[in-house]
């Protein structure tokens, strides 16, 4: 997908209250940035912020960080923000970073409509590759819980392949999310699309 560069991005994002700028800084202690001790759950490439908005906004007890590598793509969340939610931030980094800015802190890990990285030789790119997913461990504060949404089925039993061989447990997996029992869900605007096009949306919840 061509990413659109969106003029005075950087400066909309500087200027935004809701971006951790020094997010490396606050490795570890991120429970001070929203003054509680609430759980904290994370989106690993929100795109434009439909899912942790609107997650954010449904769960007020607990504490969302959305993660998006690309300015033109974040600058698009942060015009959706158009009121205080106390219990929401957003970081602009690369996943590749990401042992570098949380330690023992991270309850949930959200990874919606990640890039599938098609061709073989880029399968260590995608977000739940085995390479991430022992990036992951060190995040995480207690018991390990990631989630995931796709469109993609290559991606999506590449993701069933790798959670297991990391010895992951399923605890829920849909092959048709919205032809099942769907509970408390969620759209990101990907999702919205697909499902309107009549594609059928793979979602896995995996534990640890």
């Amino acid at each position: 997908m061509r990413l659109r560069n969106v003029k005075g991005a950087s400066t909309i994002i500087e200027n935004c209250p809701f971006i951790i700028k020094d997010y490396k800084e606050y490795k570890g202690k991120y429970k001070t940035i929203f003054n509680n001790n609430n759980p904290i759950h994370i989106e690993i490439g929100m795109g434009k912020g439909d899912f942790i908005i609107g997650m954010a906004k449904k769960y007020p007890e607990i504490n969302f960080i959305g993660i998006e590598k690309f300015d033109s793509v974040i600058v698009r969340a942060i015009e959706k923000l158009d009121e205080e939610i106390p219990n929401l931030r957003l970081i602009r980094m690369d996943a590749t970073e990401i042992e570098e800015v949380f330690d023992k802190e991270v309850d949930t890990i959200y990874l919606n409509f990640s890039d599938p990285w098609p061709k073989n030789r880029h399968s260590d790119r995608r977000l739940t590759s085995l390479k991430f997913l022992k990036r992951y461990d060190s995040l995480f504060k207690n018991e390990k819980t990631i989630i995931m949404k796709t469109d993609n089925r290559k991606l999506f039993e590449f993701s069933l392949i790798e959670f297991n061989n990391y010895n992951y447990k399923f605890e829920e997996i849909s092959l048709d999310l919205y032809k099942d029992d769907i509970k408390d869900n969620v759209q990101t605007e990907y999702e919205r699309r697909f499902h309107e096009l009549g594609f059928p949306i793979y979602k896995i919840i995996v534990k640890k």
